[in-house]
Parts: structure tokens; C-alpha cells; sequence
């Protein structure tokens, strides 16, 4: 009799946390899987507002192919994420609103609910000694799995491909240059990592200078890489911000290429 006494009040306090736990659970899912928007601030800057937070990633200085985009000191943001310490890539550290968090070296970090990874690459095609390392930053917000490449330039090893898994949003540098992917070498990242969605990022536009060669813009626009993935679907949005849920990304192993358009 005591121990079917027993089994019966350890099987209820067994249910009952069991039932705590499946809530406090389905309540973190319910918050991660709300989706995510996505705002492209200019070059490889973006903002991302999800699962209750607000991750900005590479802040810059307006000069060279950045000079015509409006520095991003004023966005609030709960942490930002920074690739290098070069001018387009985390040079504007200073007057960010609301004095977040700056991670700039590769390794694991919380943002409750969000975890987030950083994998240091090259910066360059000469083994980092010319630029040295491009952290990519890789994390999970409202419920999708994202992967911001950063500069890089170097293609990705067999242990960096597993620390980066499949990617619901890659968003990938396109435009060449000495410090980053040329659009055949981002193509050749996408084929490794084969993300649901394309956002191209660090390529030439109107507002690059080219006055002088030193504060030049040496990088190439969108249009070459467009051109070699015509067999892709692009989606182009009407303004700088898209909404995304895991529901409106390709299944299976589609794939589709997001275009934002920055108000000049």
C-alpha cells in the first residue's frame, strides 16, 4: 500500500513538473519561431529584430564604397556583432544608442534566449596576412538559423562548414575586392553551406567614392552575381526591411535570393 502510495505521488510530481517544463518549453519555442525582420542599413550592416531582441552587425564609417550610406550610430540595439575592426566592418563603435554589448572576437555568447558563434576565417587570400581575420556570426533568432559571413574571403573548411550547419538566411559578401568573396567565390560558399535564402551583401552602389585611390571604392556591384545565379529566384523588397518566418523560406533544398533596396 506505501508504495503504491509512493509511485502515485512521485508519478503526479513527475507529471507535474514534466508539464512545467513541456510549457516553460513550448513558451521558448513559441518566442524563437515568431520570425525575424531583417533591415539593411547599408553595405554588410544589418539589424535584426526578433525573439525579443535587436542584433546589430557591422556598423561603419561612412568612406569609401560606405560614403554615401547614413552611419548607423543612432540604431538601437540590444548587442552588436562586428567582423573586423576595419572602417566598413566595425568602424563606428562610438554614439551606438543605448550602449550595447560590442563582440568582436570569435567564440560562444549568450543573448537570452539567443546563443550566438563566432568563426574566425581570413580576411584575405593570403592567409590573414595582409587583413588579417573575418569573424563569420552565426546564431538563431525567431526561429530562424542565421549566418552573417562577414568579410570573408577564404573559402570554408570541413570543420567551419560543421560549426556553420545549413543556414535558413546566409547573408554573403559579393563584390570582390582584396578583403572578400568575388561573386564566383560566394557562389562556391553558398554551394557548401546551401541556405534557404540569399542576402548579398558588401558590393559596389551609389554610394561609393571614387574620388581618390586611397578612399576608392575597388569593389564590384550586384549585377555580376545576379548574372551567374539567374537560375535562383530573387525577391526584390520594396524598402530596406523583410519580414521572415520559417514558413515563407523555400522547403526541401530550395533556395531563394533576397534583394533589399536602401533609400538613397
Amino acid at each position: 500500500m506505501q508504495r503504491r502510495r509512493f509511485v502515485q505521488q512521485f508519478g503526479a510530481g513527475f507529471l507535474s513538473a514534466l508539464g512545467a517544463g513541456v510549457a516553460a518549453n513550448w513558451q521558448q519555442a513559441q518566442a524563437q519561431s515568431a520570425g525575424v525582420q531583417i533591415r539593411w542599413l547599408g553595405h554588410t550592416c544589418f539589424l535584426f529584430s526578433g525573439s525579443g531582441r535587436r542584433i546589430l552587425v557591422n556598423p561603419f564609417r561612412a568612406l569609401g564604397c560606405t560614403a554615401g550610406y547614413a552611419v548607423p550610430s543612432n540604431i538601437p540595439a540590444d548587442m552588436v556583432l562586428i567582423s573586423s575592426r576595419l572602417f566598413d566592418e566595425g568602424g563606428t563603435l562610438q554614439g551606438l544608442a543605448g550602449n550595447p554589448e560590442v563582440l568582436s572576437d570569435a567564440g560562444p555568447y549568450e543573448l537570452p534566449p539567443i546563443q550566438l558563434q563566432g568563426i574566425s576565417v581570413d580576411h584575405d587570400r593570403e592567409g590573414g596576412r595582409r587583413f588579417g581575420s573575418n569573424v563569420i556570426w552565426r546564431w538563431q533568432q525567431g526561429g530562424l538559423n542565421i549566418v552573417h559571413m562577414g568579410g570573408a574571403a577564404a573559402p570554408l573548411d570541413i570543420e567551419e562548414q560543421i560549426q556553420l550547419g545549413r543556414p535558413d538566411v546566409m547573408l554573403v559578401p559579393v563584390g570582390g575586392g582584396p578583403k572578400a568573396y568575388t561573386a564566383e567565390e560566394a557562389i562556391e560558399a553558398i554551394r557548401t553551406l546551401n541556405p534557404r535564402m540569399v542576402i548579398p551583401t558588401h558590393f559596389r552602389t551609389q554610394a561609393a567614392d571614387s574620388a581618390t585611390e586611397e578612399l576608392g571604392c575597388d569593389i564590384e556591384p550586384l549585377s555580376g552575381f545576379l548574372d551567374l545565379m539567374r537560375a535562383t529566384p530573387t525577391r526584390q523588397a520594396n524598402g530596406d526591411s523583410v519580414a521572415l518566418t520559417t514558413a515563407g523560406l523555400p522547403g526541401g533544398d530550395g533556395m531563394i535570393i533576397q534583394l533589399l533596396t536602401y533609400p538613397f
